[in-house]
């Protein structure tokens, strides 16, 4: 739970203009009115209580030579914690949420250097999983926006 807002300044903050700079959090640590280790010890604790997952570049996977697509599933509901923890081990799943109400009701978004490796993993999380019902939905066209969530 965000209970301070010292916090949701944080959060704001590392959502948009991240510093590309040898120290990031030095420098947001100074916009804050913080210490960098007192900054780096707040973001540690969000990490913990799961309120931040990632903090990380936001690419264009087209540009750098890669593949994305979306991919959807029908997983049984004493399979989802399986089958998300072995989607979540792919270092090129980017999302990964559950939709309640659907017939596909987990969903994540998979980026790799082929076509050829997204589907060889795919085929690999079904092994895995015994989830047989992954559908493959490939980018034709990508489109980036800005997703910041204000605090």
């Amino acid at each position: 739970m965000i209970e301070d807002q010292t916090s949701k300044n944080i959060l704001n903050r590392i959502q948009t203009d991240f510093p590309i700079h040898t120290r990031p959090y030095k420098i947001m640590a100074e916009e804050l009115g913080l210490s960098e280790d007192q900054l780096i010890e707040r973001i540690e604790q969000m990490k913990q209580e799961m309120i931040i997952r990632r903090i990380g570049g936001n690419f264009s996977p087209d540009r750098l030579g890669y593949y994305s697509t979306l991919c959807a599933a029908r997983v049984a509901p004493d399979k989802i914690e399986l089958f998300t923890a072995t989607v979540n081990a792919f270092s090129g799943v980017t999302h990964n949420y559950q939709r309640n109400h659907h017939r596909y009701n987990i969903w994540f978004t998979f980026i790799a250097p082929s076509i050829q490796e997204i589907k060889e993993s795919l085929e690999t999380i079904s092994q895995k999983t015994g989830v047989t019902e992954i559908l493959n939905l490939p980018a034709t066209h990508v489109f980036k926006i800005a997703a910041n969530f204000k605090v």
